[in-house]
């Protein structure tokens, strides 16, 4: 990473982001592997999870303050799952919402890192697609 994104405060977002990215894909992963049986969909997903990464991980470790994170305790509609399904849509729509973060993060310093992670959010709404479709 460049200048702009060694502040501590952009290295914060980008950590939130990427555990939240990862997070989320591997909640609809672990449905798909262990409640379905699906290996071509877990395989999928595993390998967009494991596409979702930086080098930098001292980086993000070091600037990481979860502690203090000001919005930690959840909502009531974070608190709310009312079957699998929602538990399905939930992440993946806090998957995608993460990729987006960081794609335009990306933006100011590294164009190839931000092509990456627009290349994640789109897979995963054709993955959300076809899960979800699937479900009904």
């Amino acid at each position: 990473m460049k200048s702009n994104l060694l502040s501590p405060e952009i290295y914060r977002v980008v950590d939130a982001n990427l555990n939240r990215l990862k997070e989320g894909i591997r909640v609809v992963e672990d449905i798909m592997r262990y409640r379905d049986n699906n290996k071509e969909l877990s395989q999928k997903l595993k390998s967009l999870r494991h596409n979702a990464r930086i080098n930098e991980t001292k980086e993000l470790l070091k600037n990481r303050d979860s502690i203090n994170d000001v919005l930690k305790s959840s909502t009531k509609s974070e608190q709310m799952r009312t079957d699998i399904q929602s538990i399905i849509t939930a992440n993946f729509k806090r998957a995608q919402e993460s990729a987006r973060v960081l794609e335009e993060i990306f933006k100011l310093e590294d164009i190839k890192r931000s092509e990456s992670f627009k290349t994640i959010r789109y897979e995963l709404y054709n993955l959300e697609k076809e899960i979800v479709l699937s479900e009904q």
